[in-house]
C-alpha cells in the first residue's frame, strides 16, 4: 500500500499540475480535486465552489448543493491548503479558527440584509441568497474543513453545536483521512457501527442462513427511530453506490410513505416493503433475551433508500413520532473479497423496478471493463514535434492509476508515467461529463458528478443492452477527443478578457453543448477523429468554442427572475432552453465539421471490427473455462431451467473434453454464461 508521504506527494503534484494546466490558484485546484474524492465516496451529493472571504473573520469556499434537495441538510466547506511539500500539522487552534470563520458566514447568511452587503455578481452573494431563501427548510448544517495537513493526535473530536437555533456538526478531513479513504481501494471510508454505544439500542433478529453454508443472513424489524438516527449520522454513505446513483428522487419525501408515517404508523410494517442491506461483518449476541445484532461493519442499504430517507425527513421536517414505526430488513453478510461481484447482484435483484439500469455501473460492468481494456491497449498518436506515443488511462475504479504506479519499482514508475501521463487519466464521472454535454444536457452536468453519472449510466445501460458492439475503439477514441475538447476549453476560457472568474465549469459545459446542438441542426458532426489524430483541438474549433462561450456566459450570469444563485440557475432546464435559443452563426464551421455519412461509415466499420474482436474474445473465454467449469455451469442452468435447448446443447459440447466450440458457438456460450451470472451463478 502506498505510504502517507507518497500519497501526499502525489496529491500535491496533482494539485500543482491541475493549477498549471487550468490557470487556477493552487488552493482552488486543491479544493476541486479534494471534493471530487468526497463526492465519489458519498460524503457529498455534489460540490459547488463558492469563495467568500471577509476581513470580519468570515469565510466559505464551497457548499454541497441546495439543502432543499438534500433532506434539509446544508453542507458548507472551508479549505486549508498548505503549499509546503512536507506534511504539516493541523492543530486544534487552527481547526477552531477555521470553523469559527465558516460559522460566522452561516450566521450572517441567516441574518436579514446580509446578502445585500455583498457584490451581487459574487459567488458569496449567490450562496448567501440561497441560504436565506432556504432558511425555513434547513433542518441542520454540516460544516466541513478539508486540509492537506495532518490533524494533531490531540484533537479527538468536535462536539456538535448550534448557529442560532440550527444544529451544526463539525467534520475534519485531513490528509491522513483522505489517504485512508483512497488506500482502502473501496472509494469510501469504513462505517463501523456499535449500536449500543452509538445509539443506545440493539436490533433483535432471526438467522436466515443454513449452518455450514458460505452465505450468512439475518431478518430483523428495525425501529424507525433507530434507522433515522443511523441515517442522520452517515447520510448518503449508507446508500450503496448503485442506489445512491440511481435513486434520483432521494431528496424528495415519498408521499405514500409520509402519509403512512403520519396517519397510520401502526400499519407501516404491513404497507412498506422494507430494506435490503449488506454488511461486511455483523456482531451478534444470543442469550435468554434472544438473538440481537450489536455491531455492523460497512452497513449498506442496497434497496430501500427512499424508505430510509423518507423516515428521516418525516422525523426532521414533520417532527413525526416514530415510536410505532418498524422497518423489515433483510441483511446479507458479504465477504469483502467478493463484494464487488455479489453486492451488484443483490442490488440488481432487490431493485427490480430498475432493471433497465441493472447492476449497472459498478466498476465491473462490461462497459467499464471494455473501456479500461481499450485504454491500456490503444496508443494515442504522437503529438506534433515528438516521436513518443502515449495512452489515456481510464480509471474504472477510483485510485487505479495510483495503485498501478505504487506497485512498480522506481525505474518502472518513470516508464509508466511516460506511457500514461497523469494529465491523460480520466474517471467514470469524468467520462460521463465529457459525454453528456454532447447529449445536449449541460444542465444535468451542472448538477454534479453523481446525478450526471446516474443519467449517463441509465443512457449507456439502455444502449449497451441494444447494441454492445457500438462501444468499440471508435467510441473510445471519440470519448478521448471529447475529453481533449473539454479540457482545452477549460484552459481557453480563463484566458479571455470577458471572463471575470467563477462558473467556468458551467460555461464550458454549456458552450460545448451549444456548439454540438448548432452542428446537429446543420446536419453535421464534429470531426472527432481529427482531434484524436492531433491529440489537440484544431484552431478553428477552438476559436468557435470561445466565441460561443462568451455568448453563453451572458445567459448563465443573468439568472431568471427570482434567482440570484448562478450555480443553481445553471442546473435548470430553463437555463439550457435560453442558451439553446441563442442565435450564433458558426462562421468557420466547415473546417471542423464532417458529413453524417462519413461519421456513419466510420461507426459501421468500427462495429464490424468490434464484432470480430468480440468473437475472438468469446473463443478465448470458451477455451479458458475448463470442461469441468462448463459442466458446473450446465448443472446450475439445468437445476433452475434457465437456458434454451440450443444453449444447453452448446454448453454440453464445451463440457466435453477434447471438443472445441466454433466461433459462433463461443459467442453463444458467452451469452449463456452472462445470463447465468445475472441469475446468481458465480464463475470459479
Amino acid at each position: 500500500m502506498i505510504s502517507l508521504e507518497e500519497f501526499h506527494e502525489d496529491f500535491f503534484n496533482q494539485v500543482r499540475a491541475a493549477a498549471d494546466a487550468e490557470g487556477e490558484f493552487l488552493e482552488a485546484a486543491f479544493l476541486e480535486l479534494y471534493c471530487d474524492y468526497l463526492t465519489d465516496s458519498g460524503e457529498f451529493d455534489t460540490f459547488d465552489a463558492a469563495h467568500h472571504r471577509a476581513a470580519k473573520g468570515m469565510r466559505v469556499d464551497g457548499y454541497a448543493g441546495d439543502p432543499l434537495e438534500g433532506e434539509g441538510v446544508l453542507t458548507l466547506i472551508i479549505s486549508d491548503f498548505s503549499p509546503d511539500p512536507a506534511i504539516e500539522t493541523l492543530t486544534r487552534t487552527d481547526v477552531d479558527a477555521l470553523f469559527r470563520r465558516l460559522s460566522n458566514f452561516l450566521k450572517s447568511s441567516l441574518t436579514e440584509g446580509f446578502k445585500e452587503s455583498l457584490e451581487e455578481e459574487s459567488e458569496g452573494y449567490g450562496l448567501a441568497e440561497l441560504i436565506w431563501a432556504r432558511r425555513h427548510q434547513i433542518a441542520r448544517a454540516r460544516l466541513f474543513l478539508i486540509s492537506n495537513r495532518s490533524l494533531s493526535a490531540r484533537v479527538e473530536g468536535l462536539e456538535e453545536g448550534q448557529v442560532g437555533v440550527l444544529p451544526v456538526s463539525f467534520n475534519v478531513w485531513d490528509i491522513t483521512r483522505l489517504h485512508r479513504l483512497v488506500a482502502s481501494g473501496k472509494g469510501r471510508e469504513d462505517i463501523e457501527i456499535n449500536l449500543a454505544a452509538d445509539f443506545g439500542e440493539e436490533i433483535p433478529c432471526l438467522s436466515a442462513s443454513v449452518g455450514g453454508s458460505d452465505y450468512e443472513a439475518y431478518l430483523a424489524a428495525v425501529p424507525g427511530g433507530l434507522l433515522a438516527k443511523i441515517y442522520e449520522r452517515y447520510g448518503a454513505r449508507l446508500l450503496e453506490q448503485n442506489v445512491r446513483c440511481f435513486l434520483q428522487a432521494r431528496g424528495n419525501v415519498n408521499k405514500g410513505i409520509r402519509n403512512t408515517i403520519l396517519n397510520a404508523p401502526g400499519m407501516f410494517f404491513a404497507y412498506n416493503n422494507g430494506v435490503t442491506a449488506t454488511a461486511e461483518d455483523v456482531t451478534v449476541v444470543s442469550d435468554l433475551g434472544g438473538t440481537r445484532i450489536t455491531g455492523l461493519k460497512n452497513f449498506q442499504i442496497v434497496n430501500g433508500g427512499q424508505t430510509t430517507a423518507s423516515i428521516f425527513t418525516a422525523l426532521k421536517r414533520d417532527k413525526a413520532d416514530l415510536e410505532r414505526i418498524f422497518v423489515q430488513m433483510k441483511l446479507s453478510v458479504v465477504d469483502p473479497a467478493k463484494s464487488i461481484e455479489i453486492v451488484p447482484k443483490i442490488s440488481e435483484f432487490a431493485n427490480s423496478q430498475n432493471r433497465v439500469n441493472a447492476a449497472d455501473f459498478f466498476a465491473n460492468h462490461p462497459f467499464h471493463v471494455r473501456m479500461e481494456e481499450f485504454s491500456r491497449r490503444l496508443w494515442a498518436p504522437s503529438v506534433d514535434g515528438t516521436f513518443r506515443q502515449t495512452k489515456w488511462f481510464y480509471e474504472r475504479a477510483r485510485g487505479q492509476y495510483l495503485d498501478a504506479k505504487s506497485l512498480l519499482k522506481v525505474s518502472e514508475k518513470k516508464r509508466f508515467e511516460l506511457e500514461f501521463p497523469k494529465q491523460q487519466t480520466f474517471t467514470k464521472t469524468d467520462l460521463a461529463k465529457f459525454e453528456m454535454v454532447w447529449e445536449f444536457a449541460p444542465h444535468i452536468v451542472s448538477r454534479g458528478a453523481q446525478e450526471n453519472f446516474a443519467t449517463y449510466a441509465k443512457l449507456i445501460g439502455q444502449r449497451w443492452s441494444k447494441d454492445s458492439d457500438a462501444f468499440n475503439e471508435l467510441y473510445f477514441r471519440t470519448a478521448v477527443a471529447r475529453a481533449i475538447i473539454f479540457r482545452t476549453l477549460e484552459k481557453d476560457v480563463i484566458r479571455q478578457p470577458w471572463y471575470d472568474g467563477g462558473y467556468r465549469a458551467n460555461i464550458v459545459a454549456y458552450s460545448i453543448a451549444k456548439l454540438a446542438k448548432l452542428a446537429f441542426d446543420m446536419k453535421r458532426s464534429v470531426d472527432f477523429e481529427e482531434v484524436w489524430k492531433r491529440q489537440a483541438v484544431p484552431e478553428s474549433l477552438r476559436t468557435e468554442l470561445v466565441r460561443v462561450a462568451e455568448a453563453v456566459q451572458g445567459v448563465l450570469t443573468s439568472p431568471a427572475a427570482g434567482m440570484a444563485n448562478v450555480t443553481q440557475w445553471a442546473k435548470r432546464q430553463g437555463c439550457w432552453s435560453q442558451v439553446e435559443a441563442l442565435e450564433i452563426n458558426l462562421s468557420h464551421a466547415l473546417a471542423f465539421l464532417v458529413e453524417p455519412s462519413e461519421a456513419k461509415a466510420s461507426k459501421r466499420d468500427a462495429k464490424k471490427t468490434q464484432k470480430t474482436d468480440g468473437a475472438i474474445s468469446a473463443q478465448v473465454l470458451a477455451v479458458q473455462v475448463s470442461p469441468t467449469g462448463w459442466e458446473r455451469a450446465l448443472t446450475f442452468a439445468r437445476s433452475r431451467r434457465l437456458l434454451t435447448p440450443k444453449q444447453h446443447s452448446i454448453m454440453a459440447i464445451a463440457a466435453t473434453p477434447g471438443r472445441v466450440p466454433s466461433d459462433k458457438q463461443s459467442v453463444l456460450l458467452v451469452e449463456a454464461l452472462t445470463a447465468l451470472e445475472a441469475e446468481g451463478y458465480i464463475r470459479v
